[in-house]
């Protein structure tokens, strides 16, 4: 197993205040790494770090087996990316800003400039100003800008915010040909679930400023079997029936209307002919399977255990 990123007790503090602490993350070679936490989880804040826009008051960082320092400048070279709003010379032309850029980088192939811009089906806009982009544009010019110089690892944070649906699908299938096709490894942060859902390997959960979780996908998928979901407006009587009379005791309360039942060896039918002896009015009964979203929720501790 090859790592390409890793962090050991990386920490950050404001005046005193732990932002962020403890965090190990392990990213490696050729996956897509999806970190996902709630605003103000720390997400950010370690990528800055990652990226030495934020200098760690504790820990260290790991890339590509080097241990990053201030003057790891041949390392930078390696790894591209966005964090948070991309920012560009609004006055020039999109090819003019990724040109611009690729002098800063000392990247001096010059032609695949034009690549980068089909790449994420930026087209016909050879004389028009970036400051008449749509919003899912820049985001696309910000990509083309973080990938045209074929980093080996591409940090994006929150890449498809603001998009429209199409626009989301549009960046989602482009990272996953990126890594696929060309071997870049992503880390990307999210606050939508079933997107990274669909695209990561391994996923690390942060929650007020900790690394709760860091686990892969396939091992999301294989250990959360399926679920009954009951739909009622007689939620205080579900539970009572499904505690007391069929001793099922691993279930959750979602909200006043809804209850999930984990691990029982009762079919759906047995269940819901139960509940119609006790003249309880059931709006949906289904057996579901869980989700990564199910998986979050457990973590950073949403819904409530009866």
């Amino acid at each position: 197993m090859e790592y390409i990123l890793r962090t050991h007790d990386l920490g950050k503090s404001f005046n005193g205040d732990n932002v962020v602490s403890g965090i190990n993350m392990n990213v490696e070679k050729g996956e897509i790494y999806g970190l996902l936490g709630p605003n103000g989880a720390g997400k950010s804040t370690v990528m800055k770090m990652i990226l030495n826009l934020l200098k760690p008051s504790q820990g260290a960082i790991e890339i590509f087996n080097e241990t990053m320092t201030d003057t790891s400048y041949e390392l930078f070279k390696r790894m591209n990316a966005i964090i948070e709003y991309p920012i560009f010379y609004e006055e020039l032309t999109a090819e003019d800003n990724l040109d611009m850029h690729c002098e800063y980088m000392g990247y001096h192939n010059k032609q695949d400039i034009k690549a980068a811009l089909e790449l994420v089906n930026l087209k016909n806009i050879t004389n028009k100003a970036v400051k008449n982009f749509s919003l899912g544009m820049k985001q696309r010019l910000g990509i083309a800008r973080a990938i045209i110089t074929k980093p080996e690892l591409l940090i994006l944070d929150e890449p498809v915010n603001g998009l429209d649906p199409v626009g989301i699908i549009e960046i989602r299938n482009l990272l996953e040909m990126l890594n696929k096709e060309y071997g870049i490894t992503i880390l990307i942060s999210s606050h939508i679930l079933a997107e990274i859902e669909q695209i990561a390997d391994t996923i690390g959960v942060m929650n007020n400023g900790h690394l709760v979780e860091e686990v892969s996908m396939d091992s999301i998928r294989e250990n959360n079997a399926e679920y009954i979901e009951i739909e009622t407006a007689d939620a205080q009587k579900v539970v009572y029936i499904i505690d007391s009379e069929l001793n099922i005791k691993n279930f959750k309360v979602l909200d006043a209307n809804k209850i999930r039942i984990y691990e029982t060896g009762m079919s759906q039918n047995q269940i819901y002919k139960k509940l119609m002896e006790n003249d309880i009015s059931i709006t949906s009964i289904n057996t579901k399977s869980a989700s990564l979203e199910d998986y979050f929720l457990s973590l950073i501790g949403g819904g409530k255990n009866a």
